[in-house]
């Protein structure tokens, strides 16, 4: 048995972040596994650096609007097969999705859509959610477990909010969007975080980049590590790294037993 270490962060711009010092804090943290969010950019804007970093297997999905949404992944373990998106163009265009199958589970880096200020975006999001939850069940028919980590873009409870009266009519704690999550956990896959800590207050993981909001830590908790129930015996930790700066999200992780 090892034990990988394995992180997912929304960047908020992976050129951005890589002028706050990103890779200095990756050369320094040394994950199995990092899960890369909202890259903003194609293959051709990136530097060297960023596409060939020592040691890892790197992995990039970008839409085809530039400077909007993407994914990434950085992985020590070459995977036995990647896949990219849910398989439907309307969904796939903005390259939210990166899929990892190794020999133990198989691995979701999602960037879930966002609801839009106006929530006009909400139905395609509920939407997307149904799509990668259809998919994910496909792997566990066939006996696979199944990791999914990234910006799922919702705050499924009360407690994973500050302000939750206030944000009742706001995509990421809408009902609906909230309901979504009660279904994925029905489906049985187990927040990893909250597995641990079922009663932690404060515990966030975005906080919008104006009103000090970070400094008061007035925050939603949007980012995530579900796992299926076959592998909550491999689970050793869940953390939230809110103390990691460069973007208005923070690292979240698992450490995992295989």
């Amino acid at each position: 048995m090892s034990k990988l270490t394995l992180l997912s962060w929304n960047v908020n711009g992976i050129r951005a972040a890589l002028r706050k010092g990103f890779l200095d804090w990756f050369a320094k943290t040394k994950p199995d596994f990092l899960g890369i969010q909202e890259t903003r950019a194609h293959t051709e804007q990136l530097s060297t650096d960023l596409l060939d970093i020592p040691g890892y297997h790197a992995y990039y999905r970008s839409g085809k609007r530039k400077g909007y949404a993407g994914t990434a992944a950085f992985t020590r373990y070459a995977p036995d097969k990647i896949e990219y998106g849910l398989g439907e163009e309307r969904f796939d265009n903005e390259g939210r999705l990166i899929i990892l199958h190794y020999p133990e589970f198989v691995l979701f880096n999602v960037y879930v859509p966002n609801g839009s200020k106006d929530n006009y975006r909400v139905p395609y999001k509920l939407e997307y959610c149904e799509r990668m939850l259809e998919l994910s069940e496909s792997f566990r028919k066939q006996g696979k477990g199944v990791i999914l980590c990234g910006d799922f873009n919702t705050a499924h409870r009360e407690i994973d909010i500050a302000r939750p009266r206030a944000n009742e009519k706001h995509t990421g704690f809408l009902p609906s969007e909230r309901a979504w999550l009660d279904r994925f956990t029905d489906h049985g896959y187990v927040d990893t975080f909250r597995h641990f800590y079922p009663d932690k207050r404060e515990a966030y993981t975005w906080w919008n980049q104006r009103f000090g909001a970070r400094e008061r830590n007035v925050g939603w908790r949007l980012d995530y590590f579900f796992i299926t129930p076959d592998l909550l015996s491999n689970l050793k930790s869940a953390f939230i790294l809110p103390d990691v700066m460069g973007s208005d999200h923070c690292p979240v992780g698992i450490e995992l037993e295989v």
